[in-house]
This record gives structure tokens, sequence and C-alpha cells, in this order.
């Protein structure tokens, strides 16, 4: 499938995306009947195997899962096989690179309570167990770099300039310009 039939099926589906919008292998792009998915002008979206030697283990994903999700990734950003699925928000702000295969998820995927868990686990079509799952928006600022293989939890805020490390764990606020690493992801240095 060659990427500028890929932008008629992202049309099809209601994904708005800006100027010169390139695709290196073929994402998995899929928006919810009535969520919002928008990507900004000058976007690279990286999802062949050769397309970044950091060593990409899947296609580049992004998901809008629910009819009020919103998923805004900005202009001028760059995202190698990396996950970005939104049953809430996430926003996603200019010049930002995310690192090969980061994980961008604003909700836990199931909820915490036994009961309800079981509940979705045996029921196909979710029901009142899906609205249970802990959901919380993810802010990430302008000009910031996510290290290769990162996972940025829901309710994550980064301020402009912030680099987090390769593998840290994110969740939490962090202000402008912070070097954030680790499992659980601190602060080691400010710009």
């Amino acid at each position: 499938m060659n990427s500028n039939w890929f932008k008629i099926v992202m049309k099809m589906t209601k994904v708005e995306y800006g100027k010169k919008l390139l695709l290196k292998g073929v994402p998995v792009i899929f928006n919810t009947k009535g969520a919002t998915l928008k990507i900004g002008q000058n976007v690279t979206i990286k999802s062949s195997f050769l397309s970044n030697l950091v060593g990409l283990y899947s296609k580049t994903i992004i998901v809008t899962r629910t009819p009020e999700a919103k998923l805004m990734i900005g202009n001028n950003v760059g995202i190698s096989g990396a996950t970005i699925y939104a049953r809430k928000g996430i926003y996603i702000g200019d010049n930002t690179a995310i690192g090969g295969n980061c994980k961008i998820l604003d909700n836990d995927f199931h909820p915490i309570d036994i009961e309800e868990r079981i509940q979705l686990l045996t029921d196909k079509h979710g029901g009142e167990a899906t609205e249970k799952i802990p959901a919380k928006e993810i802010y990430i600022g302008n000009n910031c770099f996510l290290g290769c293989n990162s996972i940025i939890l829901k309710g994550t805020i980064l301020g402009n300039g912030c680099v987090v490390g390769a593998g840290a764990v994110v969740s939490g606020k962090f202000e402008d310009n912070c070097v954030i690493a680790g499992n659980p992801a601190k602060i080691i240095r400010k710009l």
C-alpha cells in the first residue's frame, strides 16, 4: 500500500493532517467515529524497519479509542515506530521528536477493580466496564525529545523543551527544560 492511498483512507476516517505529511512505511492510524485526530504540517511518521536504525519493533500506531477522544499532533513532529493511544486526550507540541518504540498512553487499558476487569474480559462489547478504564489527558510541550522505548503514562504533563531518556517510564508533571530519566522517571538535570 503506498502512502498516497493511505492518506485517502485517513481522510475517509476524518483524520485531519497538514501539508508535507511524510509516511515512511504504512502506519496504523485509526480515528473512532466522533473523535478528533489532527496531525500538523511537516510531520514525519516512520513505520518501516529501515526508516529508523534504532530498531523499530512495529509500525507506528496512532489511535483514538472513544468518541470523545482528542489526539492533536503539532507541526514539525517526528514519530518512529511509536504507539499513541488516546481514550481521553493527547496533545503533542510543535518540533517534538518521538523516538523509536515510544508509547504514549492516556489510559490503563483495563479497569483496576477485579470485578470490573472480569466484566470487561467477559463482555465482548465492553459495556459499562469500558467506561471505568482510568484515563487522564497527556500534554507534551513544544521542542521535546522522547527517547527510544520510553513510556509516557496517563496524566503526564511535559513542559516545553523536555528531554526524556531512553527507556524512561514517565508519570507526573515536569516543568520546562528538564532532562527526565529512570523508572519511575525523575528530573536528573535542568537545561
